[in-house]
């Protein structure tokens, strides 16, 4: 019997997550007056706009920070949660990568802080002494974290790291625009998940990723301009997005790449157990997945794609880590992974960025 070569793969030996405590429920703002782009109020009641966005994003509530949180204070929470799921000592980590799109942003001061990472922050606050634990940001749009983890997976399988801490921190209701309808979307979470070497004769952990930047006409569907509210004093710049455009880009784009990882892999359409995608539409999501079901043959099941959009809203780097920790953790309902199964992660974003990370449970 010929005996397999081991080789060194990624794999996801803790996870975490942190929720924030308060909800905002779609009832919370109908005492907004929303502007569109040029200004001009919205002839629409603020039921109606509630209510069509909900139909088309799935989302009930979301979930906002604190006063007295940060990205960087979600980030190491979620961390906690990570390093006490895995039981590992923190100061074997080799790296920390933290994936955030505006870095820590006060209450009422719509500024950016960036220097020191998020990640020396989030070390900091879990008081790692180990000056061989690494620590930088990533900035890449919603797809931030699962870059990170691609970025974790290089660095396992050169063999020069044993194991990273890949976080998923925003919170994006500091820098939405309240007198913006696409307001609703915004929440802010936190989500890590820890990779670890192992050798083995068959695959398991990450399997394969792909990745594309599509910047020469799509780089500007999200950006940072002023508020719509023509009232509105001062220079804050808050986030923007044209939705109908990056709905379109999302459905051609996300099955093409979310295919390449799977060939890659070696992996069937039809052998996936869950599709991991980023929540920032239920609808745009539900289509995407349907459409790589069809590309790759393969019949399309609800229960393909767990949902929690409903609930959290979009938190941008943090929805996948997020969802992850809940399944793992046995939290949400319905919805279980088991050794042996096939994982699909893919996310769309800022930039324009799109991956795809397939991964098989040991």
């Amino acid at each position: 019997m010929v005996k397999m070569e081991k080789k060194l793969y990624s794999v996801i030996v803790g996870t975490g997550s942190y929720v924030p405590v308060k909800r905002v429920l779609n009832s919370d703002f109908l005492s907004k007056t929303f502007f569109d782009a040029n200004g001009e109020m919205l002839k629409k009641s603020n039921q109606e706009t509630i209510d069509k966005l909900a139909e088309i994003t799935g989302i009930r509530e979301r979930r906002y920070a604190a006063p007295d949180q940060l990205s960087s204070d979600l980030g190491f929470l979620a961390a906690e949660d990570a390093l006490q799921s895995s039981g590992i000592d923190r100061e074997t980590l080799d790296y920390i990568i933290v994936a955030h799109d505006v870095g820590d942003v006060h209450p009422g001061n719509v500024r950016s802080e960036m220097i020191p990472s998020l990640a020396t922050r989030v070390k900091h606050k879990l008081r790692i002494a180990n000056p061989k634990t690494v620590c930088y940001d990533i900035v890449f749009g919603c797809p931030g974290w699962l870059q990170g983890m691609i970025q974790a997976d290089y660095y396992i399988r050169s063999g020069d790291s044993k194991r990273v801490m890949v976080i998923g921190a925003e919170v994006l209701s500091r820098i939405s625009d309240p007198a913006d309808r696409d307001c609703m979307i915004f929440a802010d979470g936190a989500g890590a998940t820890i990779l670890e070497a192992r050798a083995s004769g068959e695959p398991l952990g990450i399997l394969a990723h792909a990745a594309r930047t599509d910047s020469l006409e799509h780089a500007y569907m999200l950006w940072m301009g002023e508020s719509n509210d023509p009232r509105r004093e001062g220079n804050e710049l808050l986030v923007k997005m044209d939705g109908h455009k990056l709905y379109e880009y999302a459905l051609k784009t996300v099955p093409l790449v979310v295919k390449e990882s799977l060939d890659k892999a070696g992996v069937e359409v039809g052998g996936i157990k869950k599709v991991l995608i980023h929540q920032a539409n239920e609808k745009m999501d539900e289509a995407i997945v349907k459409r790589l079901c069809k590309i790759g043959g393969a019949v399309y099941r609800p229960e393909l794609m767990p949902m929690i959009i409903s609930w959290l809203g979009n938190s941008s780097v943090a929805t996948i880590p997020t969802l992850l920790d809940l399944i793992l953790k046995g939290k949400l309902a319905d919805h279980a992974l088991a050794g042996g199964d096939h994982v699909v992660f893919a996310s769309v974003g800022a930039g324009m960025n799109v991956n795809s990370v397939v991964y098989r449970l040991p």
